[in-house]
């Protein structure tokens, strides 16, 4: 593992993340999955969030379409927070996830729509 890379990520993750979440994440951690812990905010949080090319904004809507794709709602869950914490409005979440609907299927849309809404509901927006 790379100190400054991990550094760098971990600062980038707790921003786009919440600070709650990660630390949770990274404190709850045990033998088994601590190297993948390390592996994503070394590599995810640092080696492509701090590229330059694209904003946090962008990379949020990238990481929104595919997990909508991939028809992960517990990751949704943590990115359409970290979408609203870069600066995306529920509008344009909702204009993303009408999108997937065409793209990756009516039933991922809806359970991104739902997965969303009770994000919403739990920020009080």
């Amino acid at each position: 593992m790379n100190p400054d890379a991990y550094d760098k990520g971990l600062k980038t993750r707790r921003e786009v993340l919440g600070a709650d979440y990660v630390d949770n994440a990274i404190g709850s951690a045990d033998d088994f999955n601590r190297p993948l812990q390390e592996l994503i905010t070394e590599y995810a949080w640092d080696g492509i969030w701090n590229r330059p090319g694209l904003d946090r904004r962008t990379r949020s809507i990238v990481n929104m379409g595919m997990l909508v794709a991939l028809n992960r709602p517990h990751e949704l869950r943590i990115h359409v927070r970290g979408a609203i914490t870069n600066g995306l409005s529920k509008d344009e979440i909702r204009e993303i996830f009408l999108q997937t609907a065409i793209y990756c299927g009516v039933p991922a849309a809806m359970d991104a729509f739902r997965t969303a809404r009770e994000v919403f509901k739990e920020m009080g927006i």
